[in-house]
């Protein structure tokens, strides 16, 4: 759990991913401030269904009402979703480059090992 906290952490320290971030919150931001005002409901509910919108999760136990909110939600989810996959799929190549490197390193020291090996054991057959 602690590697893959740091692996998440050396993922926002590239710089591109700082945008991506900017972007996912700047859209979460707007989102939970429209619907707090269009809608009148809490910050908290208001947080929750703009996340759950950008996720397309949509448990259904909010909906928009007002024709201003409705139209706000369609042009929110359309510009919002690509952000949305946008993040994760750099997030994703960067998972990968990383799984890519790991097991590139141990291909690398079992081949280091398995050369000191062959060497004890031609040092042995030797004396």
């Amino acid at each position: 759990m602690f590697n893959y906290l740091l692996h998440i952490g050396t993922f926002f320290k590239l710089e591109n991913f700082g945008g991506l971030t900017l972007m996912v919150s700047s859209f979460i931001i707007v989102g939970t401030v429209v619907y707090r005002y269009g809608e009148g409901w809490s910050w908290l509910d208001s947080y929750y269904f703009s996340v759950m919108t950008l996720s397309t999760v949509g448990y259904g136990d909010f909906n928009p009402t007002t024709p201003f909110t409705k139209i706000f939600t369609t042009v929110y989810v359309l510009a919002g979703l690509g952000v949305i996959l946008n993040f994760v799929s750099a997030f994703q190549e960067h998972r990968y480059a990383a799984i890519h490197k790991t097991a590139e390193d141990m291909d690398e020291a079992n081949k280091d090992v398995g050369e000191e090996l062959f060497k004890e054991k031609s040092k042995n057959q030797e004396q």
